[in-house]
Formats: C-alpha cells, structure tokens, sequence
C-alpha cells in the first residue's frame, strides 16, 4: 500500500489517522489534503494511487480533476475584476456582453451568474459532445436560450453553463481568455499549480479517476423536470476527463484540474482576507460580497437546501448533508465525487481535499465529512508556530 506522505501538524494526527484507515480499507484510491492556518500549512498529505491497478504512486505533484471547485477560481477571477472597479456585480450582464440580452436576457445581472440564479442551469436542447467542449461555441448557444424561470428569484445550479457565462463576462472586460486570465493574475503569482487547459506535458502526473454510481433518483424524475433537463443538458461521464478533449477544454465550472495544494494555495486568499503572502488580491470589501447571501432556498437543479452569496455556497443549516459545514462568515463549494474547498475567515482557516474515486455527491461524500470534521475537532489543540 502506497503510504501516507507529506506534513501534519501533531495537533491533526486523528485527521491523518482517518486518512491512512480510508486507504487502508479502499474506499479512498489516492487523494490529498491541506489545511492552511493564518497562513502556515499545517497539513499537507498525500497518499494511495492514481491508477486503478494501483501502479502508479500518488505524489505532491499529482494533478487530479476538481470538477467544480474550478467554479471557485473562476468566480475569484470575476471578483478581482470587481475588485479593481472593471466590473459592477449589480450591471446587467449585457452592459458588458451586449449579445447577451437576445431571448428575455437583459435583466439578468453579473451577480445571477455568481449566484446559480440566472435561470441558464443548462442547454437545452442537449449539446453534441464536441460541442459541449468547444467553449466558445458553446457559450454562443447560450446568447439564443431562454431564461428556465424567472432570474433572481431562486437557485437552479448551474453545472457547466456558468463556467462558459462567467468566462465570457471575465474576457469581455479583461480582454483575456478566462484561462489567461486565471493563470495570469492566480496561479502564476500564488505559484499554484492549477490548470484551466491542462498542457499535454502535464497528462502523465494526470490520476485517473474511478466513476461514481448513478445518481440516486434521477431516473425516477419526470423527463420535462428541471432536474433531469439540466443533468441531460450538461453531464458528461466522469471519465471524459480522462480524454485529450477534455483535458485541453477551458471549461471555467469543471474543467479545473489541480491538486489540494494548488487549491488551498488560491482560495486561501478568502480565508485570510484578500492577502496571501503580503500581496493584496481582495479588499474586505470584495469578500464581504461573497457573505451578501443572493438567495436561500431549495435548489432548483440539486434538490437541496442551499445559500449562495456571490460566486460561492454559505453555511445552510437546514440542510443535513452539510452539517460539516461550520456555521460563520465561511463560504465552500465541492466538486463531483467528492472534493471540496473551504474558506473559513472568522478562523482564517482554508480546507481542500481532491481524490480519484469520485462518490456521487456535488457537495462531498461521505470521507469528505469526516476529513472537515477531524480538522474543526483540532483546531483548539492546535498552537501556531512562533
């Protein structure tokens, strides 16, 4: 067995415990975790495989996809634009995108696309695959859709399509492609090693990925439910990311690939209040958006309680699947299959986790839980280095 590698701070020795017992049984294939602290790295582990005959060690440098947690760098790369004044999160979308206004669009505004609410969670009709994966085609077919209901009202989970609606706003106003854009003004300065396009050199680091099971009562839907519609609409099978195609698509909401690491490196930023290694990426002001909470309610798409504010989810605790989600000023979004980002500010705690075998959940699965919940059960043994 492929041992558990990397740092750990002994006050999250339980953490690593669970860590080494979900390799030991199989349930986890190879994964990573970080946690960062104030700014200190007090966990960083790596451990298992990237292949499922279990060949090929996972190491630091493994890349695996995040799936959706690329939907919180995206948003981040929407938020620096605020930031600077470039872009009003309160403007009509299509004072920056004019095309954008054609079929009952010009009321939309740049913090729907933030916060699910557009009303844009899929294509309808369904697109080809190569479609699907040539973005700018594909954003296109977004100018001539119709709002699924009305915008601003509630949630409707936008699996792929905000990706391809944020980008376009990032690259109207910046002049610069959302994956320039991105490796530009976040990975390179924060020397994260995060892929929006994965280079072809970087495939043989790549992990595979073992697929989840269906989703559990999708099948029992009616086929005209907004659920099954936006699922048609937009999900590929888990191991598309496995294909060349794929892997140099831009797609800004699941086409991230990265490690915990490169993650936890990016979004720290959040959690310590714009600032990451004394450069200023946000204002207090900027982060105090991502808490303006744009909607409450049960999701359209997902069928869950959820919160967003402005390009992330916060705190719901009428939800019961998220109840390792502490409550406070913290935001997160996961990824297919189980990966997950958290931005902690009152505690200035960031978490990430990736892996390979993907459960069916967006929000986490079930090693998910237990990893954040190992990390807040430390926190007050927990000392910081002098």
């Amino acid at each position: 067995m492929a041992q558990v590698q990397g740092q750990c701070h002994p006050a999250f020795s339980s953490l690593k415990a669970i860590f080494e017992q979900y390799l030991a049984s199989g349930e986890e294939l190879g994964a990573d975790i970080s946690v960062n602290i104030a700014g200190e790295t007090v966990v960083e582990l790596w451990g298992g495989y990237t292949d499922v005959s279990k060949s090929k060690p996972w190491t630091q440098d493994t890349l695996t996809p995040v799936w959706s947690v690329s939907k919180i760098i995206t948003n981040l790369a929407a938020l620096l634009l605020i930031d600077r004044g470039q872009l009003d999160p309160y403007a009509k979308v299509a004072q920056y995108w004019p095309e954008f206004a054609e079929g009952g669009k010009r009321d939309i505004e740049v913090r729907h696309l933030l916060s699910h609410t557009a009303g844009l969670p899929a294509w309808d009709p369904p697109l080809l695959r190569e479609d699907f994966l040539n973005v700018p085609l594909a954003t296109e077919k977004l100018i001539q859709q119709q709002p699924w209901w009305t915008p601003g009202t509630t949630s409707g989970y936008h699996l792929v399509s905000q990706g391809n609606l944020v980008g376009e706003v990032v690259r109207r106003v910046s002049g610069k492609s959302l994956a320039q854009f991105i490796r530009d003004e976040l990975s390179s300065p924060l020397d994260a090693d995060y892929h929006l396009g994965l280079p072809e050199v970087d495939w043989p680091r790549t992990a595979d990925v073992v697929p989840p099971p269906p989703i559990p009562g999708l099948d029992q839907l009616p086929p005209d439910s907004i659920p099954v519609r936006a699922f048609r609409g937009t999900l590929p099978n888990a191991t598309e990311c496995m294909t060349p195609e794929f892997r140099r698509a831009e797609l800004g909401a699941s086409g991230g690939f990265g490690n915990a690491r490169a993650i936890n490196r990016i979004v720290s930023m959040v959690s310590m209040g714009g600032t990451v290694n004394g450069r200023r990426f946000l204002s207090p002001e900027s982060i105090d958006l991502i808490f303006k909470e744009q909607v409450s309610g049960v999701d359209l798409v997902l069928g869950s309680f959820l919160r967003f504010g402005m390009g992330m989810a916060l705190p719901a605790p009428e939800n019961p699947g998220l109840d390792f989600i502490p409550q406070g000023r913290v935001c997160y979004w996961g990824g297919w299959g189980g990966s997950i980002a958290i931005m902690d500010v009152d505690r200035k705690v960031t978490i990430t986790y990736t892996m390979n075998k993907m459960g069916n959940g967006t929000l986490g699965n079930g090693r998910t839980g237990e990893y954040v919940k190992a990390v807040y059960a430390a926190l007050d043994a927990y000392q910081p280095s002098s």
